[in-house]
Protein backbone atom coordinates (compact mmCIF):
# COMPACT_ATOMS: atom_id res chain seq x y z
CA UNK A 1 0.00 0.00 0.00
CA UNK A 2 1.32 3.70 -1.29
CA UNK A 3 0.27 6.67 0.17
CA UNK A 4 1.12 8.61 -2.53
CA UNK A 5 0.09 6.51 -5.39
CA UNK A 6 -3.76 6.17 -3.29
CA UNK A 7 -3.50 9.98 -3.00
CA UNK A 8 -3.27 10.40 -6.66
CA UNK A 9 -5.78 8.71 -7.41
CA UNK A 10 -8.54 10.16 -5.15
CA UNK A 11 -7.20 13.56 -6.52
CA UNK A 12 -8.00 12.47 -10.17
CA UNK A 13 -11.92 12.21 -9.16
CA UNK A 14 -13.81 15.67 -8.58
CA UNK A 15 -15.75 15.47 -5.41
CA UNK A 16 -16.62 19.07 -5.58
CA UNK A 17 -19.47 19.94 -2.87
CA UNK A 18 -22.57 20.89 -4.94
CA UNK A 19 -23.81 22.81 -1.58
CA UNK A 20 -21.06 24.93 -1.99
CA UNK A 21 -21.15 24.79 -5.81
CA UNK A 22 -24.27 24.41 -7.74
CA UNK A 23 -23.77 21.59 -10.45
CA UNK A 24 -20.99 20.35 -8.41
CA UNK A 25 -20.03 16.38 -8.75
CA UNK A 26 -20.59 15.30 -5.00
CA UNK A 27 -18.96 12.54 -3.69
CA UNK A 28 -20.67 9.70 -5.13
CA UNK A 29 -17.53 9.01 -7.80
CA UNK A 30 -15.11 8.68 -5.32
CA UNK A 31 -17.58 7.39 -3.07
CA UNK A 32 -17.30 4.23 -5.30
CA UNK A 33 -13.19 4.38 -5.68
CA UNK A 34 -13.08 4.33 -1.72
CA UNK A 35 -15.66 1.34 -1.60
CA UNK A 36 -13.57 -0.54 -4.19
CA UNK A 37 -10.49 -0.03 -2.63
CA UNK A 38 -12.10 -1.11 1.35
CA UNK A 39 -12.96 -4.25 -0.27
CA UNK A 40 -9.72 -5.33 -1.92
CA UNK A 41 -8.35 -4.84 0.84
CA UNK A 42 -10.90 -7.40 2.65
CA UNK A 43 -12.75 -4.30 5.00
CA UNK A 44 -16.63 -4.61 5.73
CA UNK A 45 -18.17 -1.57 3.82
CA UNK A 46 -21.06 0.28 4.63
CA UNK A 47 -22.40 2.95 2.11
CA UNK A 48 -24.55 5.60 4.11
CA UNK A 49 -26.55 7.87 1.80
CA UNK A 50 -29.50 9.55 3.54
CA UNK A 51 -29.20 12.29 1.32
CA UNK A 52 -29.41 10.86 -2.26
CA UNK A 53 -26.33 11.47 -4.01
CA UNK A 54 -24.32 12.17 -1.52
CA UNK A 55 -23.04 9.32 -0.16
CA UNK A 56 -20.21 8.40 3.11
CA UNK A 57 -18.31 5.03 3.45
CA UNK A 58 -17.71 3.56 6.78
CA UNK A 59 -15.59 0.53 6.46
CA UNK A 60 -14.71 -1.40 9.30
CA UNK A 61 -12.26 -4.30 10.31
CA UNK A 62 -13.34 -6.76 13.04
CA UNK A 63 -11.04 -7.10 16.05
CA UNK A 64 -10.57 -10.83 17.36
CA UNK A 65 -12.92 -9.23 21.02
CA UNK A 66 -12.15 -7.16 23.67
CA UNK A 67 -10.21 -4.55 22.61
CA UNK A 68 -10.91 -0.82 22.18
CA UNK A 69 -12.30 0.38 18.68
CA UNK A 70 -10.98 3.75 17.22
CA UNK A 71 -12.72 5.41 13.99
CA UNK A 72 -10.36 7.48 11.51
CA UNK A 73 -12.63 10.63 10.10
CA UNK A 74 -12.07 12.37 7.47
CA UNK A 75 -14.09 14.06 4.65
CA UNK A 76 -13.75 13.24 1.12
CA UNK A 77 -15.57 16.17 -0.37
CA UNK A 78 -13.75 19.69 -1.74
CA UNK A 79 -14.29 23.31 -2.57
CA UNK A 80 -15.20 24.21 -5.87
CA UNK A 81 -12.20 24.10 -8.79
CA UNK A 82 -12.68 27.01 -10.94
CA UNK A 83 -10.48 29.20 -9.70
CA UNK A 84 -7.74 26.89 -9.17
CA UNK A 85 -4.40 27.82 -11.54
CA UNK A 86 -3.97 24.54 -13.66
CA UNK A 87 -5.22 21.37 -13.60
CA UNK A 88 -7.13 20.99 -9.92
CA UNK A 89 -7.44 17.08 -10.81
CA UNK A 90 -3.90 16.29 -12.27
CA UNK A 91 -2.00 15.94 -9.31
CA UNK A 92 1.73 16.97 -10.10
CA UNK A 93 4.53 16.08 -7.62
CA UNK A 94 7.61 18.71 -8.16
CA UNK A 95 9.85 19.55 -4.70
CA UNK A 96 9.07 17.39 -2.77
CA UNK A 97 5.15 18.36 -2.81
CA UNK A 98 1.76 17.09 -4.45
CA UNK A 99 -0.22 19.69 -6.55
CA UNK A 100 -4.05 19.53 -6.65
CA UNK A 101 -7.72 20.34 -5.27
CA UNK A 102 -7.54 18.36 -1.96
CA UNK A 103 -4.51 17.49 -1.44
CA UNK A 104 -3.95 19.22 1.70
CA UNK A 105 -7.52 19.79 2.39
CA UNK A 106 -8.08 17.03 2.83
CA UNK A 107 -7.52 13.82 0.82
CA UNK A 108 -3.43 13.70 1.75
CA UNK A 109 -5.39 12.91 5.37
CA UNK A 110 -7.93 10.33 3.77
CA UNK A 111 -4.85 8.34 2.19
CA UNK A 112 -3.09 8.29 5.01
CA UNK A 113 -5.92 7.16 7.01
CA UNK A 114 -6.93 3.96 4.49
CA UNK A 115 -3.38 2.95 4.26
CA UNK A 116 -2.41 3.87 8.12
CA UNK A 117 -5.78 1.45 8.67
CA UNK A 118 -4.95 -1.24 5.63
CA UNK A 119 -1.18 -1.59 7.13
CA UNK A 120 -2.36 -1.76 10.96
CA UNK A 121 -4.92 -4.37 10.57
CA UNK A 122 -2.30 -7.06 8.99
CA UNK A 123 -1.67 -7.08 12.59
CA UNK A 124 -3.65 -9.35 15.02
CA UNK A 125 -6.34 -6.66 16.59
CA UNK A 126 -8.49 -7.12 19.20
CA UNK A 127 -10.68 -3.90 19.04
CA UNK A 128 -12.43 -2.69 15.58
CA UNK A 129 -11.08 -0.17 13.41
CA UNK A 130 -13.47 2.00 11.96
CA UNK A 131 -12.56 4.48 8.75
CA UNK A 132 -15.52 6.85 7.71
CA UNK A 133 -14.81 8.91 4.51
CA UNK A 134 -17.58 11.04 5.14
CA UNK A 135 -19.72 13.57 2.56
CA UNK A 136 -19.77 17.17 3.03
CA UNK A 137 -17.86 18.32 5.57
CA UNK A 138 -16.99 21.52 3.64
CA UNK A 139 -20.62 22.50 4.17
CA UNK A 140 -22.68 20.88 6.65
CA UNK A 141 -21.30 18.32 7.81
CA UNK A 142 -24.52 15.84 7.11
CA UNK A 143 -22.09 13.25 6.40
CA UNK A 144 -20.36 12.74 9.97
CA UNK A 145 -23.61 13.45 11.13
CA UNK A 146 -25.40 10.04 9.65
CA UNK A 147 -22.48 8.09 10.18
CA UNK A 148 -22.72 8.68 14.21
CA UNK A 149 -26.23 7.59 13.69
CA UNK A 150 -25.03 4.46 12.52
CA UNK A 151 -21.41 3.84 14.15
CA UNK A 152 -19.60 4.76 17.14
CA UNK A 153 -16.27 3.86 18.75
CA UNK A 154 -13.85 4.57 22.13
CA UNK A 155 -12.03 6.98 20.31
CA UNK A 156 -11.06 8.92 17.37
CA UNK A 157 -8.57 10.99 15.13
CA UNK A 158 -9.35 13.35 12.08
CA UNK A 159 -7.18 13.74 10.07
CA UNK A 160 -7.63 17.12 8.91
CA UNK A 161 -4.46 18.83 8.22
CA UNK A 162 -2.20 20.51 11.03
CA UNK A 163 0.98 20.34 9.64
CA UNK A 164 2.07 17.70 11.85
CA UNK A 165 1.28 18.88 15.46
CA UNK A 166 -1.73 17.67 17.35
CA UNK A 167 -4.55 19.91 17.31
CA UNK A 168 -6.79 19.50 21.10
CA UNK A 169 -8.97 22.47 20.33
CA UNK A 170 -11.20 24.71 17.66
CA UNK A 171 -13.73 27.31 17.74
CA UNK A 172 -17.34 26.56 16.99
CA UNK A 173 -19.49 29.32 15.24
CA UNK A 174 -23.02 30.44 14.97
CA UNK A 175 -24.48 32.60 12.59
CA UNK A 176 -27.62 34.97 12.95
CA UNK A 177 -29.34 37.06 10.62
CA UNK A 178 -30.76 40.48 11.96
CA UNK A 179 -33.70 42.69 10.06
CA UNK A 180 -34.12 45.98 10.92
CA UNK A 181 -37.25 47.59 9.70
CA UNK A 182 -37.88 50.67 8.37
CA UNK A 183 -41.07 52.07 6.71
CA UNK A 184 -40.43 53.33 3.13
CA UNK A 185 -41.75 56.62 1.53
CA UNK A 186 -40.77 58.75 -1.43
CA UNK A 187 -37.38 60.04 -0.96
CA UNK A 188 -38.97 63.78 -1.23
CA UNK A 189 -41.19 63.14 1.54
CA UNK A 190 -38.95 62.25 4.90
CA UNK A 191 -41.25 63.07 7.38
CA UNK A 192 -43.13 59.85 6.26
CA UNK A 193 -40.31 57.55 6.08
CA UNK A 194 -37.83 55.90 8.35
CA UNK A 195 -34.28 54.80 6.75
CA UNK A 196 -34.06 50.94 7.82
CA UNK A 197 -30.59 50.93 6.25
CA UNK A 198 -29.35 54.49 8.19
CA UNK A 199 -31.15 52.48 11.35
CA UNK A 200 -29.02 49.16 10.99
CA UNK A 201 -25.67 51.49 10.91
CA UNK A 202 -26.55 51.84 14.70
CA UNK A 203 -26.11 48.29 14.92
CA UNK A 204 -22.93 47.67 12.88
CA UNK A 205 -21.14 50.08 15.02
CA UNK A 206 -22.54 48.57 18.11
CA UNK A 207 -20.60 44.86 16.78
CA UNK A 208 -18.10 47.07 15.74
CA UNK A 209 -17.52 47.77 19.37
CA UNK A 210 -18.06 44.85 21.16
CA UNK A 211 -15.87 43.58 23.94
CA UNK A 212 -15.55 39.70 24.43
CA UNK A 213 -14.19 38.32 27.40
CA UNK A 214 -14.20 34.77 27.40
CA UNK A 215 -10.39 33.86 26.36
CA UNK A 216 -9.41 30.55 25.64
CA UNK A 217 -5.82 29.65 26.59
CA UNK A 218 -4.72 28.50 23.12
CA UNK A 219 -7.69 30.12 20.68
CA UNK A 220 -7.55 33.31 22.76
CA UNK A 221 -11.15 34.95 22.50
CA UNK A 222 -14.17 34.47 19.92
CA UNK A 223 -14.66 36.88 16.85
CA UNK A 224 -17.80 38.62 15.44
CA UNK A 225 -18.14 39.82 11.81
CA UNK A 226 -20.86 40.77 9.75
CA UNK A 227 -20.72 38.88 6.61
CA UNK A 228 -23.77 40.15 3.83
CA UNK A 229 -26.12 43.29 4.09
CA UNK A 230 -28.61 43.77 2.03
CA UNK A 231 -31.11 46.38 1.78
CA UNK A 232 -33.48 49.19 0.19
CA UNK A 233 -36.12 49.12 -3.06
CA UNK A 234 -34.64 52.10 -5.57
CA UNK A 235 -32.33 54.99 -5.03
CA UNK A 236 -35.45 57.32 -4.72
CA UNK A 237 -37.28 55.22 -2.21
CA UNK A 238 -36.62 55.12 1.94
CA UNK A 239 -36.32 51.39 2.26
CA UNK A 240 -38.47 49.41 4.61
CA UNK A 241 -35.95 47.00 5.50
CA UNK A 242 -31.93 46.38 5.79
CA UNK A 243 -30.66 42.86 6.56
CA UNK A 244 -27.42 42.11 8.13
CA UNK A 245 -25.88 37.90 7.86
CA UNK A 246 -23.47 37.74 11.14
CA UNK A 247 -20.97 35.16 12.40
CA UNK A 248 -19.90 35.10 15.26
CA UNK A 249 -17.10 32.48 16.01
CA UNK A 250 -17.06 30.44 19.74
CA UNK A 251 -14.54 29.50 21.71
CA UNK A 252 -14.83 26.65 24.29
CA UNK A 253 -17.10 27.61 27.34
CA UNK A 254 -19.23 29.66 24.56
CA UNK A 255 -22.65 28.71 23.54
CA UNK A 256 -25.45 29.57 20.87
CA UNK A 257 -27.71 31.09 23.74
CA UNK A 258 -25.58 32.73 25.46
CA UNK A 259 -24.25 34.84 21.93
CA UNK A 260 -28.08 35.01 21.11
CA UNK A 261 -28.36 36.78 24.66
CA UNK A 262 -25.29 39.03 23.77
CA UNK A 263 -27.07 40.62 20.34
CA UNK A 264 -30.37 40.82 22.07
CA UNK A 265 -29.17 42.83 24.65
CA UNK A 266 -27.75 45.36 21.99
CA UNK A 267 -30.70 45.14 20.29
CA UNK A 268 -32.77 46.09 23.17
CA UNK A 269 -30.70 48.79 23.98
CA UNK A 270 -30.59 50.27 20.57
CA UNK A 271 -34.71 49.90 20.66
CA UNK A 272 -35.18 51.72 23.93
CA UNK A 273 -32.32 54.58 23.12
CA UNK A 274 -32.21 55.09 18.85
CA UNK A 275 -35.92 56.46 17.65
CA UNK A 276 -37.86 54.64 15.45
CA UNK A 277 -35.13 51.44 15.80
CA UNK A 278 -36.27 47.84 15.46
CA UNK A 279 -35.04 44.81 14.67
CA UNK A 280 -35.68 40.91 14.68
CA UNK A 281 -32.82 38.38 15.47
CA UNK A 282 -33.09 35.07 13.79
CA UNK A 283 -30.54 32.47 14.74
CA UNK A 284 -28.94 29.80 11.66
CA UNK A 285 -26.55 26.94 11.78
CA UNK A 286 -24.61 26.35 14.90
CA UNK A 287 -21.73 24.36 15.85
CA UNK A 288 -20.03 24.13 18.65
CA UNK A 289 -16.25 24.81 19.28
CA UNK A 290 -14.39 21.40 20.47
CA UNK A 291 -11.58 20.88 23.48
CA UNK A 292 -9.97 17.60 23.62
CA UNK A 293 -9.21 16.13 27.25
CA UNK A 294 -5.38 15.92 26.93
CA UNK A 295 -5.29 13.15 29.13
CA UNK A 296 -7.28 10.81 27.15
CA UNK A 297 -5.80 7.27 26.18
CA UNK A 298 -6.42 8.71 22.35
CA UNK A 299 -4.03 11.78 23.10
CA UNK A 300 -1.35 10.04 24.57
CA UNK A 301 -1.38 7.15 23.30
CA UNK A 302 -0.54 9.20 19.14
CA UNK A 303 1.77 11.84 21.14
CA UNK A 304 3.71 8.24 22.25
CA UNK A 305 3.88 7.63 18.39
CA UNK A 306 5.32 10.87 17.24
CA UNK A 307 8.97 9.91 19.11
CA UNK A 308 9.25 13.52 19.87
CA UNK A 309 7.68 16.30 21.89
CA UNK A 310 4.34 17.23 20.35
CA UNK A 311 3.52 20.79 19.52
CA UNK A 312 0.10 21.31 21.20
CA UNK A 313 -2.54 23.57 18.86
CA UNK A 314 -5.98 24.99 18.12
CA UNK A 315 -7.46 25.78 15.07
CA UNK A 316 -9.58 28.65 14.29
CA UNK A 317 -11.77 26.89 11.94
CA UNK A 318 -14.60 24.03 13.10
CA UNK A 319 -14.41 20.42 12.33
CA UNK A 320 -15.95 17.28 12.77
CA UNK A 321 -14.05 17.04 15.79
CA UNK A 322 -17.06 18.50 17.47
CA UNK A 323 -19.68 16.15 16.21
CA UNK A 324 -17.40 13.21 17.71
CA UNK A 325 -16.86 14.49 21.07
CA UNK A 326 -20.74 15.27 21.31
CA UNK A 327 -21.48 12.02 20.40
CA UNK A 328 -19.26 10.80 23.65
CA UNK A 329 -15.83 10.09 21.52
CA UNK A 330 -12.78 11.00 22.71
CA UNK A 331 -11.19 12.41 19.63
CA UNK A 332 -8.30 15.10 18.38
CA UNK A 333 -7.04 15.93 15.26
CA UNK A 334 -3.69 15.10 13.15
CA UNK A 335 -3.23 16.21 9.67
CA UNK A 336 -0.70 16.18 7.26
CA UNK A 337 1.71 19.81 6.08
CA UNK A 338 1.02 21.77 2.89
CA UNK A 339 -0.84 24.91 2.24
CA UNK A 340 -3.87 26.26 0.01
CA UNK A 341 -6.50 25.38 1.56
CA UNK A 342 -8.91 27.04 -0.97
CA UNK A 343 -6.65 28.43 -2.07
CA UNK A 344 -5.78 28.96 -6.24
CA UNK A 345 -2.91 26.67 -5.38
CA UNK A 346 -2.69 23.79 -3.02
CA UNK A 347 0.05 20.84 -2.21
CA UNK A 348 0.76 18.42 0.19
CA UNK A 349 4.49 18.03 1.96
CA UNK A 350 4.79 14.73 0.69
CA UNK A 351 7.29 13.51 3.69
CA UNK A 352 4.43 14.61 5.99
CA UNK A 353 1.79 12.25 3.90
CA UNK A 354 4.48 9.60 4.76
CA UNK A 355 4.87 10.90 8.55
CA UNK A 356 1.04 10.78 8.92
CA UNK A 357 0.98 7.24 8.02
CA UNK A 358 3.30 6.25 9.71
CA UNK A 359 1.98 7.64 13.22
CA UNK A 360 -1.48 6.44 12.45
CA UNK A 361 -0.72 2.80 11.55
CA UNK A 362 1.39 2.49 15.33
CA UNK A 363 -1.17 4.50 17.12
CA UNK A 364 -4.18 2.11 15.82
CA UNK A 365 -1.91 -1.25 16.75
CA UNK A 366 -1.21 0.51 20.30
CA UNK A 367 -4.67 1.62 20.77
CA UNK A 368 -6.62 -1.43 19.14
CA UNK A 369 -4.43 -4.57 20.21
Amino acid sequence: MNTRDLLAELIAIDSVNPDLVPGGNGESEIADFCTEWFKRNNFEVHRLEQRKGRPSVVAVKRGTGGGRSLMLNGHIDTVGTSNYDGDPLHPEISDGKMFGRGTFDMKGGVAAMMVAAGKATEHPLRGDVIVACVADEEHGSHGTEEVLTRFTADAAIVTEPSHLEVTLAHKGFVWFDVEVAGKAAHGSRPELGVDAIAKAGHFLVALDQMNLTTEHHLLGTGTIHASLISGGEEASTYPSSCKITLERRTVPGETPDQVEAELTKILDHLTATVPDFKAELTRGLARDPFEADENADIVRTLIANLGEPPVIRAEPFWTDCALLDQAGIPCLLFGVDGAGAHAATEHVDLASLDRVTDVLTRTIIDFCR
